[in-house]
């Protein structure tokens, strides 16, 4: 990843607004597509990448990809991204700090076993859903996963696991709707792409499917859209195991549904092929 950080770090990345035709998307970096910057750069990094990676089954401390991340830019110490993606943040943080916006790092990267224990404590009920429901009383296991599915990824698919994903600010949408976190969203929509960074769970009124709107929820595209082209090829629902529930991932269809329910403009071709 030394070229992309290097372009990142020198200022030299510009990539420009999304757009949107017919149903067709393309992200450019510096005039040229978004997928093409990046094949030249960084894809045989990416298509080295294991399975295990994208299922999240590797310690982020251990991986010379990661990073800690400053405690300066987070809520608390011990989280990890990868580097490209902290190298686009930090310049994205100092770009909206000089406009008065302050990004705060939730959360990052969650490996299976952080993921786990998210899913598995609403699985049994001991965190409640956003809903301030307990996922227990659903008796049907279907759907007490399907609304766990609202916000909550089932572990071995999360973006999370990939190290190019965060969650800023607060985890709920009612947070960005006025005042602060008002401005702070509409700063990320008007910028964000600028530094690599698109929202993938936008509202579903277009016919996005899988998880609720997340607002709070940002990846960057150089690195996540090759890694999602990954997802599609290597992973299956079947492959989905080993925590409470896993057998509803089929069901479900969490790969078409949830792994691949983002918007276009997190999607370096859109459809997907």
């Amino acid at each position: 990843m030394k070229l992309l950080i290097h372009f990142f770090l020198c200022g030299i990345l510009v990539v420009s607004c999304a757009r949107q035709d017919s149903g067709s998307k393309e992200s450019t970096i510096s005039g040229r597509p978004v997928d093409q910057v990046f094949m030249a750069a960084e894809r045989d990094t990416v298509d080295s990448l294991t399975t295990e990676y994208i299922m999240g089954k590797f310690e982020p401390a251990l991986d010379t990809n990661f990073i800690l991340v400053n405690i300066k830019h987070a809520d608390r110490e011990g989280l990890y991204l990868r580097k490209d993606t902290y190298a686009a943040f930090i310049r994205m943080h100092d770009a909206a700090k000089e406009s008065g916006i302050e990004l705060v790092i939730r959360s990052a990267t969650r490996n299976f076993e952080y993921q786990k224990g998210i899913w598995e404590r609403k699985w049994n009920g001991l965190t409640p859903l956003e809903s301030n429901k307990l996922a227990t009383t659903f008796e049907d296991q279907t759907e007490r996963a399907r609304q766990i599915l609202k916000y909550s990824s089932m572990p071995g698919s999360s973006r999370h696991h990939w190290g190019t994903d965060i969650d800023l600010n607060a985890f709920n949408n009612e947070y960005f709707g006025s005042g602060e976190g008002k401005e702070v969203y509409d700063w990320m929509k008007s910028h964000a792409i600028e530094y690599g960074f698109c929202q993938p769970y936008t509202d579903k009124s277009q016919g996005r499917t899988g998880y609720e709107e997340e607002k709070w929820h940002w990846s960057f595209l150089p690195v996540s859209g090759p890694l999602l082209e990954r997802a599609q090829r290597l992973l299956k629902d079947t492959m989905i195991q080993g925590f409470s529930g896993a057998e509803q991932a089929s069901s479900l269809h969490i790969v078409n549904n949830y792994v691949l329910g983002i918007d276009t403009t997190c999607m370096l071709r859109s459809p997907l092929n």
